[in-house]
Parts: structure tokens; C-alpha cells; sequence
């Protein structure tokens, strides 16, 4: 008879970590932690905000798009709502993000580069031509200008006939992200923060059917923190904006439902499943026990995800298709509410319209294929997810003690906390991929001599001539003592605290342009210039 053999249990000379340097087992038995069994739709909504998740309906399928000119954005979202899209998403250029017309010296040479160009409500009509707002669901990822371009959104709706409480969508309007790793911000933060509570509490009144604010980990995450950094630091950043909210009068019930997040999707599978659960537990904890939140639906952290652009590679493109495929199942797994799925060439321009259609049935194989979607919580008992999970959970927990320690975010930002955390970690990563301990395939590992270099999306430089010429038209054409006379009223009420959202609505309704109406506030507010944090 044959001897058994037994199995070695001493663990390897070699030491596995996550991203975020949590160490891995060689094996995971169950531990003697007994987990709640809790139930998907109730406090504290780890498994899922909704009783059947994807039994019942799939996530909003919601692909990014937007370059060039208003109608060659107009031209993608028909292409992606008739190959089955279920959501739009809007890509602004640098100009529109940061105040300026595309004839402004600071916009030249980058109009229409990274998204469209949006200059006045009538670019917006273009953009939005054919497509009944009142039907659709936007979102549209723009910060500093958020509330202009929003005014022009309600105003378009309006056009159309429909009101605004009928209007639905996200703005990302997520300031204290760009302090911290992205960098388009226009104003200091206090009066930054101002523009987004009047956003807030005027969408509560008005537009009910709005999110105001989509607070964002995505570009944390992309600049270089680790997964339990993208969760603490965006918590931490709702608290500011919920403290904001409170402090201007509004109660916690009447605009908490109306929060949501936006977190980004790497390649380390199991630790982002665990991390999309954390952050709905700890976030329903803080919204009850902090806040004091009455209503169920306050208590849900409800979020759209992107996959990893940051994960990306130039070289063999095409590796990309699985990068994003693992990285929609880990979101999905994760039981986001939202997806924008990235295309393989991405690392090199603004995706073709074949790359962002391959990108959409990406999700759609996910969604109708896999089986993932035909039970709420598939990851649930995992040893090893359940054990991330806790470590996760406890280390968010100790960054946000350290942030309140702090002040809050604010301070945070203004002491270069969140700042100095993320390029510690950016470099820690770098570190290893150059030293080939990190194996990015097709890059550092199975690279080839000769590739074949893919087909690109090219953006015309004659859009920046024609958007130029058509806001020269604009001006002209336009009753410029009305626009006088919105601008004035709207710079008045900056220096009081009236909600500033039917000021700017009303400027946009005179055709001021998203310059204009920037230039305004930069003269009441100013503009940031942040300290060097060595």
C-alpha cells in the first residue's frame, strides 16, 4: 500500500502581495471569525444595495465618450446607444474644464484634444441633438466648471421640453480630487466648496433626479495610491462635502440619497472585489452613526466604475481586451451600480469607434455570458476575500481617524497629506516594474521587437479654427445687454450666499459663454495656486 503523502504546510521562501502590500497565504481555511449573515439590500449593504443586484437588472452599461466638436460627439453617442449603450458619459477638452473659450490663449493647441469642446449652451445643443434628455441618463465628468455646465444641460432640457425634475444623470463635481491628484481645479477650495453645496441644494429642490456630485477615487487610484487609500480618501472627502451640505442648512435625508462615488478598477482581482464591499460597509456606518441618517436609501454608497486607464499599455495593444475584461468582472463581482469599460488603445489616443464598441461588448458578454450576474454575491464565503476584506476594512478605518486628526480632508489637502501618501505608493510601483518584481506583459515581459501599430483616432487641428470662428458668431449675434446684465446679477450674488445655480442657468440662457462665465467668478473668487509640498 502506498504511503500518503503529506502535504507541506511550512510556507514559500517567496513573499506574494497584493497591489496594496497586503501579504497572501499560501492557503486560506475557515477562520474562526463567524461573518454576519446579512442579507444583500440591508445595512450594511456589503453584499449589494439591492435585494437581487444583476438578477433583476444589469448595471448602466456607460461608456465614455466626447472629442472634437459638439457634433462629431453627438455622431458617437448614436453609434454607442445603437450598438447598446445604456447610459451616456461625457468627455470635456482641457479648455472646458478649466474655464476658458477655445480662442483663449491658455486653450490653444488643446481644443478638442481630450474630450469635446464645449463653449456655450449651443454647443450643447449640438451635442445633445436628436437624443431626448428626459429619456436618457448623462453623466458628464467635469469639475471645475461643473455648475456651468450643468446650467447648460437644464437649459438644453428645457429647449427640448422637458423640465428639470424629469432630467437624469451624474455630475462628477468631485473638487478635493483634483487638489489632490488631477489638478484641473479653477478656485481655492472654500469658495470651490460653496459652488458645489449651491449645486447640491439647488438639485435636491430642482432636480431630483440629478446626482450633483460623483466623488471620485478613480484618479487617486490612477495617480498611484492602493486600494485601501482610494476608499479612505474618498470617504474622507464626502464627509468635507456632506459637513459642507449640513453647514448651509440642508439636512442630511434630503440630499444623501443623491451622493454617489466613482471608483477605478485595477487588475488585482480579488482585492478590488473586497474593496467595493468595504467601502459600502464603512461608508453605511458613517452615514448612520456619524450623520445620523434616517432614510435606508442615505446609507447606500451607490457608484460607477471605470477600469484601470493607468493599467494600460502602449505596447500590444490588444493585450488590453483582457486587462479590461478581468477588470469588468472584478467591478461587476463588486456590484457596481455603473461601468465605462476602457478600449484596448487608450494608451495611445481616444479610442476608435471599433475599439469603444469592443470595450461596450466587453460588458455585454459579461453581463449576458459569464453567470456572474445570476447570483447577488458570488465572491461570498471566500476565505481569502473575507480575510481581505477585514484588512482592508480595518486599515480604512485608520486613515479616516488620522484625517479627522487632522481636520479633515481640507487640511488634509492644504498639509499635502493625501499628496505625499499617493507618490509614495506611485513610486513603490514603479520601483518594481522597473525592476522586472512587478511582470507587466508585453512591457517589461514577452515583449516583441516589431509591432504592428494600431489604427489611431486622430483629432483634426481645423477644429479648433471652426470652434473659434463659431463662437465669434455667437458673440455677434447674440443680445449682448441681457448677457451684460445675467453676468452682473450672477458676480453680485458670488459675493453673497445665495445660491449661485439660478445665476448661472440664467447666464447660460443669455449665451455667456463657459469663459465668461468662469472669468466672473475668478474676479470674486480668484484662483488656486497651490504651496510645493516637498
Amino acid at each position: 500500500m502506498a504511503k500518503k503523502q503529506s502535504v507541506s504546510k511550512k510556507e514559500p521562501s517567496k513573499q506574494y502581495l497584493t497591489d496594496s502590500n497586503f501579504s497572501v497565504k499560501r492557503i486560506y481555511q475557515r477562520s474562526a471569525k463567524k461573518y454576519t449573515k446579512e442579507d444583500s439590500g440591508a445595512y450594511p449593504f456589503t453584499r449589494g444595495i439591492h435585494p437581487e443586484m444583476f438578477r433583476e437588472k444589469f448595471w448602466t452599461m456607460r461608456q465614455y465618450s466626447g472629442f472634437g466638436d459638439a457634433k462629431l460627439t453627438n455622431e458617437r453617442f448614436k453609434f454607442m446607444l445603437e450598438k447598446g449603450q445604456t447610459g451616456l458619459s461625457m468627455a470635456f477638452d482641457l479648455p472646458t474644464q478649466i474655464g476658458y473659450d477655445p480662442d483663449s490663449p491658455q486653450a490653444e493647441g488643446e481644443v478638442g484634444k481630450v474630450g469635446v469642446s464645449i463653449a456655450s449652451i449651443k454647443d450643447m445643443m449640438i451635442a445633445f441633438d436628436g437624443i431626448p434628455l428626459g429619456k436618457v441618463s448623462s453623466s458628464m465628468t467635469i469639475n471645475s466648471t461643473a455648475s456651468t455646465l450643468l446650467a447648460y444641460y437644464i437649459a438644453v432640457g428645457e429647449s427640448q421640453g422637458f423640465s428639470s425634475a424629469e432630467l437624469r444623470g451624474t455630475t462628477q463635481n468631485d473638487i478635493l480630487k483634483e487638489y489632490i491628484a488631477r489638478n484641473t481645479y479653477i478656485y481655492p477650495p472654500q469658495p470651490s466648496m460653496r459652488l458645489i453645496g449651491d449645486m447640491i441644494g439647488y438639485c435636491a429642490e430642482k432636480v431630483p433626479q440629478w446626482y450633483p456630485v460623483s466623488i471620485s477615487g478613480y484618479h487617486m487610484r490612477e495617480a498611484g495610491c492602493t486600494a485601501t487609500q482610494e476608499i479612505a480618501f474618498t470617504i474622507a472627502n464626502a464627509i468635507a462635502y456632506i459637513e459642507t451640505c449640513i453647514e448651509r442648512g440642508l439636512k442630511i435625508d434630503d440630499f444623501a440619497p443623491r451622493l454617489s462615488f466613482f471608483f477605478c478598477c485595477t487588475i488585482e482581482f480579488f482585492e478590488e472585489v473586497a474593496k467595493f464591499r468595504v467601502a459600502r460597509k464603512v461608508y453605511a456606518k458613517i452615514l448612520k452613526e456619524k450623520f445620523h441618517a434616517k432614510n435606508p436609501r442615505s446609507l447606500q454608497l451607490k457608484f460607477h466604475t471605470q477600469t484601470s486607464g493607468e493599467s494600460l499599455t502602449a505596447q500590444q495593444s490588444d493585450n488590453n481586451i483582457v486587462r479590461v475584461a478581468i477588470q469588468t468582472m472584478a467591478a461587476v463581482m463588486g456590484g457596481t451600480q455603473s461601468l465605462h469599460t476602457n478600449s484596448r488603445d487608450e494608451a495611445l489616443s481616444l479610442p476608435t469607434q471599433e475599439s469603444a464598441k469592443i470595450a461596450l461588448r466587453t460588458q455585454q458578454i459579461v453581463a449576458h455570458e459569464s453567470g456572474i450576474t445570476k447570483t447577488v454575491d458570488p465572491m461570498a464565503g471566500s476565505f481569502y476575500l473575507e480575510e481581505l476584506s477585514d484588512q482592508i476594512e480595518s486599515e480604512v478605518w485608520n486613515y479616516l481617524k488620522k484625517i479627522e486628526k487632522m481636520g479633515g480632508s481640507i487640511k488634509a489637502i492644504e498639509k499635502g497629506f493625501f499628496q505625499s501618501e499617493i507618490r509614495q505608493n506611485a513610486y513603490r510601483l514603479k520601483k518594481e516594474a522597473d525592476a522586472g518584481d512587478r511582470i507587466l506583459v508585453g512591457v517589461n515581459k514577452y515583449s516583441e521587437v516589431e509591432e504592428k501599430s494600431p489604427e489611431l483616432l486622430r483629432i483634426d487641428g481645423r477644429i479648433e479654427i471652426q470652434q473659434n470662428k463659431a463662437l465669434q458668431q455667437l458673440r455677434a449675434s447674440r443680445d449682448n445687454t441681457k448677457l451684460e446684465k445675467a453676468l452682473s446679477a450672477m458676480k453680485s450674488a458670488a459675493d453673497t450666499d445665495k445660491n449661485l445655480m439660478p445665476y448661472i442657468i440664467a447666464s447660460a440662457k443669455a449665451f455667456a459663454t463657459t469663459g465668461e462665465i468662469s472669468n466672473t467668478f475668478r474676479e470674486v473668487f480668484g484662483e488656486y495656486r497651490p504651496k510645493e509640498v516637498f
